[in-house]
């Protein structure tokens, strides 16, 4: 059963053919809620947009000296996001309280509820996350359908590693929300183009423009096609999901 409803979702991909798609690119502003509204205020530009993907902790920025507050709004940005996304898709990471601790955990809202959560699994420790966040289980790392389109995500440094590639495999598109520093910018291009030729799917950057980190963020096709640039707070790209089928067609992987 699960099979038969499967292929008829993808059928209604295909049918469809495009994503209409944007990638953020966004400075870290103080207080928090700079940055929600200036997150609201680029789905009101794109309205014609079905995914809209943000860069990495985008409200709250690393802020481990107040991660109570930090959750508490990362809580309340939320329910304020499920009230204004509609129909659409919004990706983006918020340092989020569990039981256990804190994590830096991405969030899929649609349709006004929030439809796939997944905590950073591979914590970046050049940048100390393991001293103040818990790591997620590499089993919450699973491919999601919306709309008959098969999305996965990969938190910024879970980029590098290619056992995460291959949970991702029958991904349409591959989402990379990321606080990506200058020094290594040239390895988040070629690792976003790689992930896109390897598992033949469109992988989609969002990464911060604060100081010190790298933008590039833009669109890798499985192609090899790429559109990145360094200076917009918003860049709008349309996935070709035909291509997706096109290439795994005719160049066999499995």
């Amino acid at each position: 059963m699960y099979n038969r409803a499967y292929s008829i979702c993808r059928k209604e991909a295909m049918v469809k053919k495009r994503v209409e798609a944007v990638a953020m690119q966004l400075k870290n502003r103080v207080p928090y809620g700079r940055n929600l509204e200036r997150i609201v205020s680029i789905l009101e530009a794109h309205p014609g947009s079905e995914l809209l993907v943000a860069p990495e902790v985008c409200l709250s920025d690393y802020d481990y000296d107040n991660l109570d507050s930090a959750a508490d709004f990362g809580e309340y940005a939320v329910e304020r996001l499920k009230q204004v996304v509609g129909s659409r898709i919004l990706v983006l990471t918020v340092l989020a309280r569990r039981a256990e601790g804190y994590v830096n955990e991405a969030v899929v809202i649609h349709d006004g509820r929030v439809v796939h959560r997944q905590a950073k699994h591979r914590l970046f420790l050049l940048g100390d996350e393991d001293r103040y966040l818990l790591a997620g289980g590499e089993e919450e790392i699973v491919p999601f359908e919306i709309g008959g389109v098969k999305y996965g995500i990969l938190i910024c440094f879970e980029l590098r590693y290619k056992e995460l590639w291959s949970r991702l495999e029958d991904c349409d598109v591959i989402i990379v929300p990321a606080q990506w520093g200058v020094p290594r910018k040239r390895h988040l291009e070629i690792l976003a183009s790689a992930l896109a030729l390897v598992n033949q799917c469109y992988v989609v950057v969002a990464n911060s423009a604060k100081e010190g980190m790298a933008c590039s963020s833009g669109f890798y096709s499985p192609g090899g096609g790429i559109v990145t640039e360094d200076f917009s707070q918003s860049l709008q790209h349309s996935i070709d999901l035909a291509l997706v089928r096109k290439i795994r067609r005719h160049i066999r992987m499995r």
